[in-house]
């Protein structure tokens, strides 16, 4: 097993599955999907959504006020799960809060909070009085709210990549740690629904009027979800049980700006990079949590990638679990392949019942219980910004 790069020594998770770990974890076993058809608010599209229950009544109040908006309760909600912020409070006990780095992804951001002020505008003729575009929109908001919540002091800034940004976070913190400007780095990734992504997607004709079915002949588009998730990352010799980042490898193939090389050459580059990084071939990869969007040409592009790096290696796409969570994928499905690490078990692919005759990896279609020591995780962005990673234990 080669030298691992960093800890992933705790991690929490909120999606359209539930709160905290355990419940993610509990339906990906029990295969219970957490989309449902489109019910957000007033949009008027026939389409299924990955939501997340409960934002609607959890506003933000007091000295923080000024942050409210669906992307930061989203935030709020994963770091009140699964001890996070007392493990965080521990780092900082051995580092110091200006030595912790929080690198966070995310893709629209508070977005929401935007189309509601310009809804009031149009009714009002200005916008509402206690809008904060800077709190709330802007993509370094969530990153600010964090930071706050958390009493970070540490380097902190937002990537916004598309589908990508919270994968490539984890190589922003280990390029962050290696310099020597923070000693451990807080990861993570959150969007929330709004609109724009319903909208826009729905516009590129990439929404499904069903529930997604990733790799299945009669795929027909994505069903998009919304999560929050953070990692916390640590050198080796401090969390030396911990699953451990291994490798990254990032690239931007800029084929085109919505669609993927039809032969996912940038998708290839980056796996061929995560397994440099990690110093390991291929065949001692177990499991490969694919990006698997069920969209025609992602999944098709991806399945050419994938297939000319691994021989039969077993992967699988669980958007059919949370929908895809765009600028929140990233950490989503890393810290899923952590699970699948920590529990020796690969979830199948939900909603795949006809696997497309052109496709070639071998897409698993039911969860199996499989020894797991190695996972590449997938992310692939809008204009070829990819990222994979390479996530194991030390053996």
């Amino acid at each position: 097993m080669p030298s691992p790069l960093l800890a992933i020594s705790k991690y929490t998770l909120v999606n359209a599955l539930g709160r905290g770990v355990d419940a993610s974890f509990s339906r990906l076993k029990e295969s219970q999907s957490g989309i449902s058809r489109c019910d957000f608010e007033n949009i008027e599209l026939q389409t299924w959504i990955g939501r997340a229950a409960g934002l609607e009544e959890e506003p933000i109040v007091d000295e923080l006020a000024r942050f409210d908006c669906r992307n930061n309760r989203l935030a709020l909600a994963a770091l009140k799960m699964d001890n996070f912020m007392q493990a965080v409070a521990e780092s900082k006990h051995r580092y110091g809060a200006d030595r912790i780095g929080l690198f966070l992804g995310t893709s629209t951001s508070g977005i929401r909070q935007t189309e509601m002020a310009y809804e009031y505008a149009a009714t009002h003729g200005k916008l509402p009085d206690d809008f904060d575009f800077f709190c709330t929109h802007n993509n370094y908001s969530v990153v600010d709210f964090s930071r706050r919540i958390l009493e970070l002091q540490g380097p902190a800034y937002a990537i916004s990549t598309a589908c990508s940004s919270s994968a490539k976070v984890f190589a922003v913190a280990y390029r962050n740690i290696m310099a020597g400007l923070c000693d451990a780095a807080i990861v993570g990734g959150v969007d929330s629904l709004c609109g724009m992504t319903l909208y826009g997607f729905n516009s590129l004709e990439l929404v499904s009027s069903q529930m997604c079915k990733p790799w299945d002949v009669d795929r027909d588009g994505i069903s998009i979800g919304e999560a929050a998730g953070f990692a916390l990352l640590e050198r080796p010799e401090q969390s030396p049980d911990s699953v451990m980042l291994l490798g990254y490898g990032e690239s931007s193939d800029a084929h085109h700006m919505s669609t993927p090389h039809p032969q996912g050459e940038g998708a290839v580059l980056a796996m061929q990079r995560a397994l440099a990084s990690a110093k390991m071939e291929a065949s001692e990869v177990n499991y490969v949590n694919l990006h698997g969007t069920a969209t025609k040409s992602n999944d098709k592009s991806e399945d050419n990638a994938v297939s000319k790096i691994f021989d039969n290696t077993p992967c699988s796409s669980t958007k059919g679990w949370t929908g895809h969570t765009l600028g929140a994928a990233g950490i989503t499905e890393a810290i899923f392949s952590c699970l699948s690490i920590e529990n020796n078990f690969m979830p199948g692919t939900l909603n795949l019942k006809n696997k497309d005759p052109e496709l070639n990896a071998n897409v698993l279609l039911e969860n199996q219980n499989r020894e797991v020591n190695v996972a590449i995780s997938n992310s692939f962005g809008f204009g070829g910004t990819n990222c994979g990673l390479a996530i194991g234990t030390i053996q």
